[in-house]
């Protein structure tokens, strides 16, 4: 009998374990890339600054444990392990900053209660040195989730409850944005509603029986578009989710405002929310300006051996001209020659005509995976962004900026809507926010509400971030440019969870966090 209850709770342990494994295996796959980053940032620092040299290989490994156990902590206190924040690159990179200046912090504290001689300026080269690879290391990260969602794992199944316009905006919204990893396999909410709206077939039943859905949808998370439900319905509803152990979002109906400009007002302890108006001060401007021209005047004189190198490419293979320019339009509707390394044909804007129907993007953007009018080095120069190092000759000139939308054909603009054509109140930009989160995003929606976005909530430190992100996304496409890479390319998550949104019957990994 003893035997047998020993048996059997060392089998419950070891399918507790395996639950546990199972629903955090991203964030211990997250948490091991987060370790070898620190664990190599501070033993780099240390041999760099001498710490090793003066104070022995024991004290490096001690000062090494405790900085890994503190950057955890301090990476957790940020929600760097929680999906909903690591999703967004700019939101990351900034809560990675933070969390390495605790650390730091928490480091010399440590050194002055242990005494173990680690200087400051020790602690300024190793935050560093684990900031950057903290970055890449997350980047690594994120190519290997793209092409592990690509394949259908690790993603979470969710229901959108609501069948209202928003409920329609959001399913657009998970399906342009696959990157995140929601499934959505089905709305809750009233029938003759879905139906009219073309959603019949993925309806699954009433909010009223919203959490006896879990098991049969195999549920993990739902999102409650909440502008027509009645606030008693809505309360009830989130108890019963939340007793089912569904994690819950609430769509606010909001879009194209950063959460920075919205605070949570407790008003009479009912949750409200307080936006506040876009900033966009003047000496905002002026140093925006300061800091482009200074960026990339050294950019130019320290890029000038790739200028060089990728000018001799060129002619070698495809001969003159080096340069291309085309007509853009920038700044309030007017237009400038933008400039490009060359990587098509001579004649290829002759022959885009003959091209229209292979068209792999959304709207009136153009774009072919293989297109053959580029040429064999302009195909490395497009994957690896090259091509763009011209551009900061304009950016020199006054017509485009580091940061802001990317300016469009004159006759792309033609097809764009007046909501649209705000972009041009800003100086277009070499990279923004829509080539950092979604440029090998086909849907023209992803285009459109990032640079309506950017134009709305623009600041200085969201220029950092973004121009923070291009340089990490930039080295991994230069990678994976690279001929030995090609082939094993991981693709963007593509249109196969549009298929599970239709079918529903894969089975799916919860995804790490919430």
């Amino acid at each position: 009998m003893g035997v047998c209850i020993k048996e059997a709770t060392n089998l419950g342990r070891v399918n507790r374990a395996h639950l546990f494994l199972s629903r955090n295996n991203l964030k211990l796959i997250l948490a091991a890339g987060d370790v070898c980053a620190i664990t190599l940032g501070y033993f780099l620092s240390g041999w760099g600054t001498g710490y090793i040299t003066r104070q022995g290989m024991f004290r490096m490994v001690l000062v090494t444990a405790v900085s890994v156990v503190a950057a955890l902590w301090a990476l957790r206190s940020q929600g760097l392990y929680l999906a909903r924040v690591s999703a967004v690159r700019v939101v990351e990179i900034t809560r990675t900053a933070r969390a390495v200046a605790i650390l730091g912090g928490i480091v010399l504290l440590s050194d002055r209660v242990s005494h173990l001689d680690w200087y400051v300026r020790d602690t300024i080269v190793a935050s560093l040195a684990c900031f950057v690879l903290l970055c890449i290391a997350r980047s690594i990260y994120r190519t290997w989730l793209a092409g592990a969602r690509e394949r259908g794992l690790h993603c979470r199944r969710i229901a959108i409850i609501g069948t209202d316009d928003e409920a329609v905006r959001l399913i657009t919204l998970f399906q342009t944005h696959r990157n995140l990893g929601l499934v959505v396999v089905g709305i809750i909410g009233d029938k003759t509603e879905a139906v009219e709206r073309g959603l019949g077939e993925i309806w699954l039943g009433d909010a009223e029986h919203a959490s006896a859905l879990q098991d049969v949808a195999g549920l993990s998370g739902v999102v409650v578009s909440a502008s027509r439900m009645p606030s008693s319905q809505l309360n009830g509803l989130i108890r019963d989710l939340h007793h089912s152990g569904l994690h819950i979002h609430l769509a606010t109906g909001i879009s194209g405002i950063a959460v920075r400009r919205l605070r949570s007002v407790p008003l009479a302890h009912e949750p409200l929310l307080y936006v506040e108006a876009p900033s966009l001060a003047k000496m905002q401007l002026i140093v925006k300006r300061c800091f482009d021209v200074v960026v990339a005047s050294i950019a130019l004189v320290v890029l000038a051996p790739v200028f060089l190198a990728v000018a001799i490419a060129i002619r070698l293979d495809d001969g003159a001209p080096t340069l291309f320019g085309q007509s853009r339009v920038g700044r309030g509707g007017r237009t400038f020659g933008l400039l490009k390394f060359r990587s098509m044909t001579v004649n290829a804007e002759n022959k885009l005509a003959d091209l229209r129907a292979g068209n792999e993007r959304q709207g009136p953007l153009f774009k072919m995976e293989n297109d053959p009018r580029v040429t064999r080095v302009g195909r490395f120069l497009r994957d690896s962004s090259l091509d763009e190092l011209p551009q900061l000759w304009n950016v020199i000139r006054g017509e485009m900026s580091l940061v802001g939308p990317r300016p469009a054909l004159p006759a792309e603009v033609l097809n764009f809507s007046s909501e649209l054509r705000v972009r041009e109140q800003v100086m277009p930009g070499i990279t923004g926010l829509w080539q950092v989160e979604a440029r090998d995003n086909p849907s023209f929606e992803a285009y459109r509400r990032l640079d309506l976005f950017y134009v709305e909530n623009w600041s200085i430190t969201l220029d950092l971030m973004i121009l923070i992100g291009t340089v990490e996304h930039v080295l991994i496409r230069m990678v994976r440019a690279l001929p030995i890479h090609r082939s094993g390319t991981i693709p963007e998550v593509a249109a196969a969870d549009i298929a599970l949104v239709e079918d529903g019957t894969t089975v799916l990994a919860p995804t790490a966090g919430n």
